[in-house]
Formats: C-alpha cells, sequence, structure tokens
C-alpha cells in the first residue's frame, strides 16, 4: 500500500460510498464521472484493495470500503472543520459558524435568532443543519447545536435554557368551524393532528393522553413542522411549541390551562471551540435567546 494516498481521492470515495453511484457522486462534488471514475482507481491501486463491485445495478461497497467510510467521514468533518476556523482571522467575529438544530426550531424558531445574531455581527455566516439526530460535536461535525437532552460527553460544554412548553393549537377556522373543546374528554369529538411512525412521539403523546393512539389522528406526520403547517391549514388540533403557537396569528390555543409537556433545550459546544469568537458570539446568542423564548412561553 501506498504510504502517500490523495485527500481528493478519499473525497470521491466517500462521495460514491455515500451516493451509491459514479454519476450522484459526480454531482455531489461537481466533476464529470469519469474524474470520479479514475479517482477511486487511483485509490483501489494506492490501497492495493478493490473498494467497490461493479455490476449491472452499479457499485457495491465491499466489506473493505464500508469498514474505511467511518475514517473518511471522519476526515471529511476535520477537513470541514478547518476550513470554518480559517474563514476569519484570529480575534475576529467573523467567519462561519456551523450550527445543528431540530427540523422544527430550525424553520420556526431560528430565522428571527439568526437575524438578531447577524445584525449584531453581520460578517458572520451561518450554516444550519436541520436534523433530528444529534450532530457529532466531538468531531466538530458542527460548532454548535441546540438539543433536547443534556450531552453526555465530558469534552462538551453547555448552558440550559428554559424547557420550551408544549400547548394544543388550532387555526381560527377550525375552531369556528368545529367548536372550541372545554374539557379533555371533548377532544374525543375533534380532528387531531399527530405523529405517524416515531415511537418517543407516540409514546409521549399516549403518555399525556390516555386512549389517544395513531389511530386517533386524522392527518399522521413525523414532521413537527408539517404538524404546525395542517394545524394552520384548518385540519385539526396539533400540540405544538408554546411560543411558536402564541406568535402565530393563524391559530389559537386550544384547552390553554392545559400542561401538554415541555421540552428540555440545551445549547451545546466543544470544549476546544468555546472562546474562538465567531462560536462564542453564537452560542451566548442563542444562550440568550432561548432562555427568552422560554419566558414567553
Amino acid at each position: 500500500m501506498s504510504d502517500r494516498i490523495d485527500w481528493d481521492d478519499q473525497r470521491a470515495f466517500l462521495a460514491v460510498l455515500e451516493e451509491g453511484s459514479l454519476s450522484g457522486a459526480a454531482r455531489r462534488m461537481g466533476v464529470a464521472q469519469p474524474t470520479i471514475r479514475a479517482r477511486i482507481a487511483s485509490l483501489e491501486t494506492a490501497l492495493g484493495t478493490a473498494l467497490f463491485t461493479r455490476s449491472v445495478r452499479g457499485l457495491t461497497p465491499t466489506d473493505q470500503a464500508r469498514a474505511l467510510g467511518a475514517s473518511a467521514r471522519a476526515m471529511a468533518r476535520a477537513s470541514e472543520a478547518f476550513v470554518r476556523a480559517a474563514s476569519a482571522a484570529p480575534g475576529e467575529v467573523a467567519g462561519v459558524v456551523r450550527m445543528s438544530v431540530s427540523e422544527f426550531v430550525g424553520v420556526e424558531v431560528l430565522p428571527p435568532m439568526l437575524a438578531a445574531l447577524r445584525e449584531r455581527h453581520p460578517r458572520l455566516i451561518v450554516e444550519v443543519v436541520l436534523s433530528n439526530e444529534s450532530a457529532n460535536l466531538l468531531e466538530q461535525e458542527v460548532d454548535v447545536a441546540v438539543r433536547m437532552h443534556p450531552p453526555a460527553q465530558e469534552a462538551l460544554v453547555a448552558r440550559k435554557a428554559p424547557a420550551i412548553p408544549l400547548g394544543l393549537f388550532a387555526s381560527r377556522d377550525y375552531l369556528a368551524r368545529r367548536g372550541r373543546p372545554a374539557t379533555l374528554e371533548d377532544l374525543a369529538a375533534h380532528d387531531l393532528i399527530g405523529s405517524d411512525r416515531a415511537r418517543a412521539d407516540l409514546a409521549f403523546a399516549a403518555r399525556f393522553f390516555p386512549g389517544v393512539g395513531r389511530e386517533r389522528f386524522v392527518v399522521r406526520t413525523d414532521s413537527h413542522p408539517a404538524q404546525l403547517a395542517a394545524a394552520r391549514a384548518g385540519l385539526g388540533i396539533a400540540a405544538i411549541q408554546r411560543p411558536a403557537g402564541l406568535a402565530d396569528p393563524r391559530l389559537e390555543p386550544v384547552l390553554p390551562d392545559l400542561a401538554v409537556g415541555e421540552l428540555d433545550t440545551w445549547i451545546v459546544t466543544h470544549e476546544d471551540l468555546r472562546n474562538v469568537p465567531r462560536v462564542r458570539a453564537a452560542f451566548d446568542h442563542l444562550v440568550a435567546a432561548f432562555r427568552e423564548l422560554g419566558r414567553r412561553g
């Protein structure tokens, strides 16, 4: 095996591994398909092993390729973190900050927070990863994350914001058409919006609303922004983060005194990034913004 492995060859390998084809990898990297093929061949020669088997159905990674995938992903994350670190001069609140947030937070909660952040620090560039899965902060896949659970790793720095309360909401049109439930039992006569297959969400609903299972939902989706959109469209009653629901003039609270539940909220970064100016500015801003959000809720 050669001691010199070209990083661009490894990037091509990772793209093929994750996209499943030469054409997909070429689109992802913005190069021609023959270039990807040549880079895979070069890497296989340097490693002295086959990484993919060819068939009429495309490329299938070998066991060796699958084993190398985790290392290639770690290198890709390190490369991206390197580029972000180099995006501003030392001491400047400028450059790229990469954030990971849940889908709902990224769509409904985060944008006005980012507007205030960039007004204060106009040279910041924000990359937002929308995912309900936790990003890998230890490997600096992102610089800052908003999580709904406390971090377990000692190398992470976290600040707890007030829990975000959940409430039931429906559109004004729906309530005018179907009436307003006065008790929890009244919900049996109403259309409900809820999760489809997400076990944690279904368990949460069953815990707070005994007897209300998936079969009671007239609209089922595991996307929380889609649940909110369905409620806005008048399709039924949905559990929504109270600050977002109260801020929407199209929605009204249903059974406003009912404690539906709360979402713990943590702002997290890696201890090695805590005092990097661009990361510190974003981290401190999100801590303050989510604390204010919790008070409003």
